[in-house]
């Protein structure tokens, strides 16, 4: 009786011993929670992507609390973003293009301008120039100042033309043949003169003209250019009377009336509105002809400078 309690004791005792390993077994078994099995994807999904992606995980991928997707209406919103900024990047580029064509424009013509009117200044400074080289003492008698007189027959005996009516001869008391030494282009220079004195601008104009025409070297040709210059001027044809009165300086710097011209140039200037070139045609005057000026025109000279405010 004794040995069965103890086999029943025993037999109780490995059952007690044996319960716990059988629970641990039974409890190493269970399948994992839902918990455990989404943590053993992330795990093994980081391990996938540090090996496909080795800079980083791509947007796209991305899934986790703390790494957000990029949606599709971020991602659409950003190429919005985008474009607009390229848009707006065109537009300036385009402005700018504009803008430096426009002031490429501009500084061509002011240049153009500019050389045009150097030009001109120099090649009036030139003519000058070239005039004052070739400039000489003459002689001044002012039409304006003595009234115009033909010039006085030559004091050798004139010459006569054969007699055909058989008239005796000075010698012999007949009737004298007319001489052939009256001065054609003097009466016609003296005949436009008398029209500009009494004030008949146009018709002076056009016998002056008529006689320039028709006696390109006479000696009165300064003078007839001179007086269609100062015509025009009194007519108010300031633009012409310059244009005029500049073409018989620069023609004839010699002539009896060229310094006259300058004078009456720097006077046609100032009419219209051009004080320092009116300035550089009285200092041109002053250069080329200096003391030989007569006292009366020195003395217009002199006021119109000071009323043009030369240096």
């Amino acid at each position: 009786m004794e040995s069965l309690r103890s086999i029943t004791g025993v037999a109780v005792s490995a059952a007690a011993l044996l319960l716990p390993i059988h629970a641990a077994q039974a409890q190493r078994q269970l399948p994992p929670s839902p918990e455990q099995r989404i943590d053993r994807l992330e795990r093994q999904l980081q391990q996938i992507q540090r090996q496909v992606f080795p800079r980083g995980r791509p947007a796209d991928t991305a899934g986790f609390a703390d790494e957000p997707a990029a949606t599709q209406s971020s991602v659409a919103t950003l190429n919005q973003r985008l474009e607009s900024l390229e848009r707006q990047m065109a537009d300036i580029l385009r402005l700018s293009e504009e803008n430096g064509n426009q002031l490429r424009t501009m500084s061509a013509d002011l240049a153009r301008s500019r050389d045009e009117q150097q030009q001109r200044i120099n090649g009036l400074e030139q003519r000058i120039a070239d005039a004052a080289a070739a400039a000489a003492a003459a002689p001044v008698v002012d039409p304006a100042a003595t009234p115009a007189v033909t010039r006085p027959p030559a004091t050798r005996p004139p010459a006569t033309r054969p007699s055909t009516t058989g008239a005796a001869s000075p010698a012999t008391g007949g009737p004298a043949v007319p001489a052939a030494t009256a001065d054609a282009g003097e009466e016609a220079y003296t005949a436009g003169f008398k029209l500009w004195e009494a004030g008949k601008l146009d018709p002076a104009i056009r016998e002056l003209r008529a006689f320039t025409a028709a006696y390109p070297r006479h000696r009165r040709v300064s003078y007839a250019n001179n007086l269609i210059g100062r015509a025009l001027l009194d007519q108010g044809q300031h633009r012409a009377a310059a244009d005029a009165l500049l073409s018989n300086y620069r023609n004839n710097p010699r002539g009896e009336r060229a310094a006259d011209s300058l004078f009456y140039l720097g006077q046609s200037l100032m009419k219209l509105g051009q004080p320092g070139q009116a300035c550089k045609a009285y200092q041109e005057l002053d250069a080329v002809y200096g003391a030989k000026v007569r006292a009366d025109l020195r003395k217009q000279v002199d006021e119109a400078k000071a009323s043009a405010s030369c240096s």
